[in-house]
């Protein structure tokens, strides 16, 4: 995220904890489809998705007053929306083992059907990753944000991003080799 841009919202932030609710309105409009594209990422599920970031504004509105850096808003608040959208999966993931008969790929997004064989493939190979290095990989490559950002995202540090980051596309070669 470009530095004018942190700027900015760390003075809307600084209205909003100076008492101005009006200014939240600006961050949900800056921020809301950035929010709902990055769950969507996870959960392959629209409907899902919002309400994951609608229930994180509310966390995000109700935490905002301590938000210490108001310049990383949009690193804290994407932070969130991970978690809860972490959270949905592994609840989603509980109740799929107590129901039998679910086939496993119906979270998959119905448009990947209509995609270029070569980004099908490379969307499967990413989905063959870790987690932990296919979260890296969407925040780096689609999100656009540093190394710092991603650890401070996904609570490591910056060396455990730069390494996941870096074993995450050598495993992606690999894959995309093997599969010719």
């Amino acid at each position: 995220m470009k530095t004018r841009e942190k700027v900015f919202d760390g003075l809307v932030v600084l209205e909003y904890q100076s008492g101005n609710r009006k200014s939240l309105s600006i961050l949900v409009k800056r921020h809301h489809v950035r929010l709902c594209k990055h769950s969507y990422r996870y959960t392959y599920d629209v409907e899902a998705s919002k309400d994951i970031v609608q229930d994180s504004w509310r966390t995000i509105t109700s935490k905002l007053y301590t938000l210490k850096n108001p310049n990383s808003f949009s690193s804290w608040a994407t932070r969130i929306v991970t978690r809860k959208s972490l959270d949905y999966l592994s609840k989603l993931k509980r109740n799929r083992k107590n129901i039998e008969g679910i086939d496993e790929d119906a979270t998959m997004n119905d448009a990947e059907d209509y995609r270029e064989p070569k980004i099908k493939k490379l969307l499967l190979a990413i989905k063959e990753l870790p987690e932990n290095q296919q979260m890296v990989l969407r925040l780096f490559y689609l999100e656009e944000y540093s190394l710092s950002e991603i650890g401070n995202i996904l609570e490591i540090s910056v060396g455990t991003a730069k390494s996941r980051l870096f074993y995450g596309r050598e495993k992606l070669k690999e894959l995309l080799k093997t599969k010719g």
